[in-house]
């Protein structure tokens, strides 16, 4: 098992005990999985797949677009340090939740803004910054937000070689870019 650039703990790991896990599709996941091990109280990022209908995908086969994957990242937190509000918000904040099956100049299923919960308070705390978001972009003139909010699914690691890829490749392509619409957060970090 490979461990993280950063962090250097196996990846694949569940959580640990007192630890959360989260997923977010925001584009490709390079820069995504680099927004959030930037962060203060996360433990582990991991890009990879989900919210399709075949196992263990390659990504040549997601990037086809015919499995119905989204690129994800699995981000492992100390909810004691930062809050799901607070991933929530990075999360609206760093990419256009409205461009349905694109993110800029990346076009396919792939990069759609996908969001999948593991308990019931994540996501009740997501369908209501989906809607608060949505009335926050609607104000500033953007269309609705495409963003799909799944219950626990599988989460399939996507190849060593794109993990923790821009610290690897610093000068590697990010298309990580929000609105400029700022997300409230109901419930700051603890402190």
């Amino acid at each position: 098992m490979t461990d993280h650039a950063i962090f250097h703990r196996p990846l694949g790991v569940n959580p640990p005990p007192g630890y959360d896990q989260a997923v977010f599709g925001m584009g490709c996941y390079w820069g995504v999985e680099r927004l959030f091990w930037q962060q203060n109280g996360i433990w582990l990022t991991e890009v990879g797949f989900a919210g399709g209908d075949v196992q263990n995908p390659t990504y040549d086969q997601v990037k086809r677009g015919d499995t119905g994957h989204a690129e994800v990242v699995r981000v492992i937190y100390d909810s004691s340090l930062i809050s799901y509000d607070h991933l929530l918000q990075l999360f609206w904040e760093n990419h256009d939740p409205t461009q349905g099956d694109r993110q800029g100049n990346d076009h396919g299923p792939q990069y759609r803004s996908l969001i999948v919960t593991f308990t019931d308070a994540q996501r009740a705390a997501a369908e209501a910054s989906k809607a608060d978001y949505n009335n926050r972009l609607a104000v500033q003139g953007f269309p609705e937000i495409t963003t799909t909010i799944l219950d626990e699914q599988p989460f399939w690691p996507a190849h060593e070689a794109h993990q923790q890829y821009l610290e690897k490749n610093p000068d590697g392509y990010c298309g990580l870019k929000g609105t400029g619409v700022e997300a409230s957060i109901p419930n700051p970090d603890p402190i």
